[in-house]
């Protein structure tokens, strides 16, 4: 990137300087790191090897679930690190490298939440035409298109946020190399650089939440007007899963939709349930409230047990034509 920036590190204040808190912290984020690596990969795999999920719902999952393992490990292994090391440091090049992918990944979680949301919409109202519109090439562009635009855009945050000087403070009161901490430490002026970023922003979360809400109202008009009261909550129960996903990504809108002035250092606790803890939860909302989830999972298990047993039984006929 540009800039005329003299510093070449920064300093990671992190979650907590105090040290009786750093190793519980640790071995909380640690498990939350480790059940959503197992719970993503488990989602993948289960969309993977299930022909009942081969279907553009579980193909926008897979990516969604690819962008959460993602999310968490360009952030919690770097937490982890600094919550049982005193030196803190990351270099200026690891810090933009560390803030281009998780304004990538914002980005691009942003619109597949759009494209999720279209696809029910759909589903429910164009049900006759919904191979032919979810189109497995229509997937695909679909996915590529929101990972491009979500590219050009972490691009432009990058280059507003580190294509500055810094040639003073280097310290970063967060954990992660975030917009509005880096800015404070910028020497030259930054008000044209927030109001880039804001309205970058701004387009990415307005034209998906435009896409959520119209397909949302299409789908309600659509449910209301079916006679069987069973129809109705069977289309309601399809949206579940993707409504408690959108309403868990309001925190990020809320945080980055407001002015820098307003952030406190309560954004911590809000950074912490979007980057760490949210996507822990997402595969947990896709399995347990989704029949077809659970009903893969019950087939992939009972699948693995009669092969196990299978192979149990073989060997036990191996071990006796030997014996004999």
């Amino acid at each position: 990137m540009g800039g005329n920036q003299t510093q070449t590190k920064f300093i990671l204040l992190g979650i907590t300087d105090r040290p009786c808190a750093q190793t519980p912290l640790f071995v909380l984020f640690l498990l939350i790191y480790i059940v959503t690596l197992v719970g993503n990969v488990g989602i993948i795999t289960l969309v993977r090897v299930s022909p009942s999920l081969h279907t553009p719902m579980y193909f926008f999952l897979t990516h969604f679930a690819f962008i959460d393992i993602c999310y968490s490990t360009v952030i919690s292994p770097r937490m982890l690190a600094d919550l049982l090391s005193e030196d803190k440091t990351i270099s200026f090049t690891a810090c933009m490298i560390q803030f281009l992918i998780f304004s990538f990944l914002g980005s691009a979680e942003c619109h597949l939440l759009a494209m999720m949301a279209y696809d029910r919409h759909v589903a429910i109202c164009q049900p006759l035409l919904y191979v032919t519109i979810i189109s497995s090439r229509v997937c695909w562009q679909l996915v590529a298109s929101s990972y491009l635009f979500a590219f050009l855009s972490a691009i432009v945050y990058t280059w507003c946020v580190f294509g500055g000087s810094f040639c003073g403070p280097n310290r970063i009161d967060h954990f992660l190399c975030d917009v509005v901490p880096v800015l404070k430490l910028m020497c030259s002026d930054t008000h044209s650089s927030e109001m880039i970023i804001f309205a970058f922003v701004t387009i990415n979360v307005v034209s998906a939440v435009v896409v959520i809400l119209l397909s949302y109202i299409s789908i309600l008009f659509t449910v209301l007007s079916m006679c069987s009261a069973q129809s109705r909550a069977r289309a309601f129960h399809t949206c579940a899963s993707h409504l408690m996903a959108v309403a868990s990504f309001g925190t990020k809108v809320f945080m980055y939709l407001q002015p820098p002035s307003s952030h406190r250092s309560q954004d911590k606790v809000a950074s912490i349930i979007y980057t760490i803890v949210t996507p822990m939860l997402n595969p947990f909302i896709y399995s347990l409230r989704n029949k077809e989830v659970k009903g893969a999972l019950i087939k992939c298990r009972s699948r693995f047990f009669n092969h196990w047993q299978h192979k149990k039984v073989l060997s036990s006929s191996t071990c006796t034509v030997h014996i004999n």
